[in-house]
Order: structure tokens, then sequence, then C-alpha cells
């Protein structure tokens, strides 16, 4: 079986005034579709660097990073804009829903950018919004919803376009330590259900235990690759 995520020796460099900063070294890292694995790494140990190349918004100074099989590094700009739009599914701390616009209209968002008809949108938003439990939330905008409701309407969004990969950054961020677990399962039950990849990245502990792999990164550099038994209960570094 193919890899939906292939990376293999990636390197990220960024330059500035006072000098060249590599941020990944030599990172090689496979993913198949259906896994659901967590990079777990504090600040500055390169995981949002990684989350961004894995996800096409950024690209690596050296190495390939092959998604579904297919070289980004050959993809065209235009071709990584429809990768992102379509493949991969994208979840942020911050939910980043529309304030004017309801749970129903958040959700069909992506799939007016990919020129879904306005009834096949509405019915496929109002299924994706029940299937994260808020079937009777379609009409409600985000300053109605709490943050947990509004991290499931983001989630919600993020499977519009039918994506291989959910991608989700520090999803429980902003969410109390109940409401994070409820976010965590939910997460759970799509990929079993769905069968999407779930990739989280975060640096707590807590939500990389529960996934079915922990990838841990330190100094651009992937230390620990395995079950979530393996890592140690130890304070969350910012």
């Amino acid at each position: 079986m193919t890899a939906l995520i292939d990376l293999e020796g990636v390197i990220k460099d960024y330059a500035s005034e006072a000098g060249s900063f590599r941020a990944l070294d030599g990172v090689s890292l496979r993913i198949m579709p259906g896994e659901l694995v967590s990079i777990m790494g504090p600040s500055g140990s390169g995981k949002s660097t990684l989350m961004n190349i894995i996800g096409c918004l950024d690209t690596a100074s050296a190495g390939h990073y092959r998604f579904k099989g297919k070289d980004t590094r050959e993809l065209s700009e235009t071709e990584l804009a429809a990768l992102r739009g379509g493949g991969i599914g994208f979840v942020f701390q911050g939910f980043n829903l529309l304030p004017r616009l309801t749970a129903l209209a958040n959700t069909a968002l992506p799939m007016v950018y990919a020129g879904t008809s306005a009834s096949a949108r509405k019915a496929r938003a109002a299924e994706l919004l029940a299937s994260v439990g808020l079937a009777d939330k379609l009409a409600s905008r985000p300053t109605q919803l709490s943050g947990g409701q509004q991290q499931r309407v983001a989630i919600a969004r993020a499977l519009a376009n039918q994506p291989a990969l959910l991608l989700a950054d520090e999803p429980t961020g902003a969410l109390d330590s109940k409401t994070g677990v409820e976010v965590l399962a939910l997460f759970r039950q799509l990929n079993e259900s769905r069968g999407v990849t779930v990739v989280i990245v975060t640096h707590d502990p807590a939500v990389a235990r529960a996934t079915n792999r922990v990838v841990r990164i330190q100094d651009g550099r992937i230390t620990h690759d395995g079950p979530p038994e393996a890592i140690a209960e130890q304070a969350p570094a910012a």
C-alpha cells in the first residue's frame, strides 16, 4: 500500500539577518492511510514546521515529501492549492469560523470554492454537522456556540471536501479539559467510522496518548516513533 504521507530526509532551513536556522534536520516519516497519529514536541522543536510541510503550506529546503505517492516538489502552486483544498482538511486551535455565518454556512464554505452546487453543499454540510453532534445547531452563529461546539463546526468544515488527511494543530488548546477529551474522542470516532487519516500536532502528552501512534520531535529530529504507551507522564512544555 502506498503511504499517504512519505517524508524522506526532509531539511528545512530559514534565513535571517542573524544567519540561517535549521528547523528540520533530515526528517523521514511514513504515515499510512487510516492512521491516527500525533506529532509531539515542545515549542521550537520543529513540529509546526513539520506540520506546515505536511499540509503543503511550506516546502522543504531539501529532501522529498510525497503525498499519496506524488512528489510535492513537482507540483505547481496551482496544484498545491488544489491539494490543500481537496486532499487535506485543516483544524486549528482558534477555530477560524466566520462570525457572521451560521454553522451550516461555515461548514459549507470549502465546497463553495470547490464548485459544489448549493443544494449539495447544504445537504453535505448538514450531514457533517450531524456526524459531529450538532444537528440542532445548523442555524447558530459562532457567538451562540460554546468553544467545544465551535471546534466541532471547524472539524465538520475540514471534512467538507472529503479529504484524505485531517491535520489538526493543537485542536484542544483553547478548550477546557473535559471538552478537550470530547473533541479527541470525536477525532477517533471519525478516524474509525470514516477511515480518514488524522494527524494531531501537540505539545501535550495527554493529547498524544489519545492517538494510536506518537511521533516525538526535538531540535528538528524525530526522537521517538511508536505507541503512545511509551510516552511518559510529564508536564506539558508550552
